[in-house]
């Protein structure tokens, strides 16, 4: 779309058809070159229009609600299959919380970006050779097993990340859309969340009054449902009111990310008072782990916030010793998982979280590095982008073997 919103730049009628064909596609592509066209008084009209936020919320239109109800309850039908067919809750869920959220999230991107045939096909194929897949490996908690329900989702992701860019020819932007997206929906899915709480707890205790205890009702099926179909809720509402959340995303990443490099440095120096090290307590070690990754998301969504904005050196500074922070507690990490290694030998987890805390340490190094640019002058925040973007293909290969080539190296018989 990008050529034909260049082609017809000087013919208002034709932008206007190509908007209406496909407006969530046409603000993408032409945001992403309005610092090409900005000149021009007819760009200038769009770029206001496009930018303009209404202080009422948008509930779309009669076709759309019907949509995303409906989808709602594919969601809800999804979360209660297990129930309806008489499978182990346990065994359900942990293999298939995935696609209670990503494939109905697909339809509806693939729904608006009208994306096409072929392309519905072949990915929706996917998704049922996942899901076969993940349900056919053995009833056991082996660890190669557990590894690859954990990495299911980041390929179910990936596969919503080709319904969400559709046609968008700039894989550098799309896939920051894709990231500034996520982002978004997190912070409005946590407001769904925290409001349906509330309603829970009032419902609840409103029937304890009565003398009815409904809570393991309750929560068993309205209360799950309302879990599952927050996600596709979340989306619509972002879709429908970008500025619902357009404000409140970039100031949680102005608050959060100086506020994560203090409780980082502080970790890092409590660490080595608290006697308590990753080296030989395996719980500390995923600990470690998991604030990482909650690291770099926070780096990430910074990112993606940031691009595209006219560079704060404040922010980018901060930004740039959060990365360099981030990698101080990665190579400690690391330095673990190889010394646990060296005396106990390689195991499916040991290599799994070996894999992916060396593929954040390339990725935080060339954020750094980039960063470390942009604060001499010598690049520009969209370089930072583009480095994230193209390496999340490196993170979902590896997330691919850990999800089939371990389980099958374990079937097999050969260890590690």
């Amino acid at each position: 779309m990008k050529e034909e919103i260049l082609k017809h730049l000087d013919d208002a009628k034709d932008l206007e058809r190509l908007y209406r064909s496909n407006g969530s596609l046409f603000k993408r592509e032409f945001m992403a070159i309005y610092s090409e066209i900005g000149e021009s008084p007819i760009a200038k009209s769009w770029y206001e229009r496009l930018t303009y936020e209404s202080e009422l919320i948008s509930k779309g239109n009669k076709k759309e609600l019907l949509v995303v109800v409906l989808l709602a309850l594919v969601a809800g039908l999804i979360v209660k299959l297990n129930a309806i067919l008489g499978i182990d809750e346990e065994f359900y869920y942990s293999r298939n919380i995935g696609f209670v959220v990503f494939p109905v999230l697909f339809a509806y991107f693939a729904w608006i970006n009208r994306l096409s045939l072929k392309k519905n096909i072949i990915s929706g194929s996917f998704f049922v050779l996942l899901a076969v897949f993940i349900n056919l490996l053995p009833n056991n908690q082996s660890d190669t097993v557990i590894l690859a329900c954990i990495h299911m989702p980041l390929l179910l992701w990936a596969l919503l990340g080709v319904a969400f860019v559709a046609d968008v020819e700039d894989r550098n932007t799309r896939s920051l859309a894709y990231l500034k997206y996520n982002g978004d929906l997190v912070v409005m899915s946590t407001l769904l969340i925290i409001a349906g709480m509330i309603l829970s707890l009032v419902t609840i205790g409103l029937f304890e009054l009565l003398g009815m205890n409904i809570e393991d009702f309750y929560m068993g099926n309205i209360g799950r449902v309302g879990f599952a179909i927050t996600p596709i809720v979340a989306t619509y509402l972002i879709q429908k009111n970008p500025q619902l959340v357009g404000r409140i995303s970039p100031v949680i990443a102005r608050i959060f990310s100086p506020l994560v490099l203090i409780m980082l440095v502080v970790y890092l120096v409590a660490i080595v008072y608290s006697g308590k090290d990753p080296y030989n307590d395996r719980a500390f070690l995923l600990i470690f782990n998991a604030l990482l990754i909650g690291v770099l998301a926070v780096i990430y969504f910074s990112v993606s916030e940031s691009s595209g904005n006219p560079v704060n050196k404040l922010r980018i500074w901060i930004l740039f010793l959060l990365s360099a922070v981030t990698i101080i507690v990665n190579g400690i990490a690391l330095s673990a998982i190889l010394f646990r290694i060296s005396e106990w030998g390689l195991t499916p987890n040991r290599t799994a979280v070996l894999g992916a805390n060396t593929l954040v340490l390339v990725n935080l190094i060339l954020v750094a590095v980039q960063l470390i640019k942009v604060i001499a002058g010598k690049s520009n925040i969209g370089r930072i982008g583009i480095v994230i973007s193209r390496y999340l293909p490196v993170y979902i290969i590896w997330a691919a073997i850990v999800t089939f080539v371990f389980p099958l190296l374990s079937q097999l018989g050969i260890g590690f």
